[in-house]
């Protein structure tokens, strides 16, 4: 007998291999089992987020923070989407609140401060990179949107050395 877990799993593995349409199946079929499980809610829809339907993406994961509004990745996930719609409050408040559950998140402060950025409320902006930088101070990304920040604000010393730091890093 199929278990929701297993599904899960195996949703998640179809997912990863970007073959999305193949796992919202599994998801809605363990969703069936156990319509309470929010990870299974946060799955669907990442699932649904890679074939481009936002609109039950976003469905998915609010059904997901209804239940468990404590889910950080799930508010992160629809920071993302709301970005990529270029709904920037609302992708905003997602991520204010993503943080609210695990304020140690590097990708959410750097998407945090890459909105601020768009805003040219670059102080904000660098607040946000360098906090993103302190908890994982590889980050290539939030390495790059610090050293431009700088650029932005005329901090061209810092910018250099942020630029000294990328140079020393692999990344793709």
């Amino acid at each position: 007998m199929e278990t929701a877990a297993a599904l899960n799993n195996s949703g998640i593995a179809l997912t990863e291999a970007n073959r999305p349409y193949e796992a919202i199946p599994l998801f809605q079929k363990a969703l069936a089992m156990e319509p309470e499980n929010p990870l299974l809610w946060l799955n669907l829809g990442i699932a649904q987020q890679k074939t481009g339907d936002y609109s039950e993406a976003i469905d998915s994961f609010q059904h997901s923070v209804i239940i468990d509004d404590g889910l950080g990745e799930a508010w992160h996930s629809l920071g993302l989407i709301y970005y990529e719609m270029r709904e920037f409050e609302l992708a905003q408040e997602c991520y204010i609140s993503a943080l609210k559950c695990n304020g140690n998140d590097p990708k959410t402060w750097n998407n945090l401060g890459v909105l601020f950025f768009n805003e040219n409320n670059f102080e904000e902006a660098r607040n946000c990179f360098e906090k993103s930088v302190s908890l994982f101070p590889q980050y290539s990304d939030a390495l790059i949107n610090l050293r431009d920040t700088c650029r932005e604000l005329g901090d061209y010393r810092a910018a250099i050395e942020f630029e000294r730091v990328l140079s020393g890093i692999k990344y793709e």
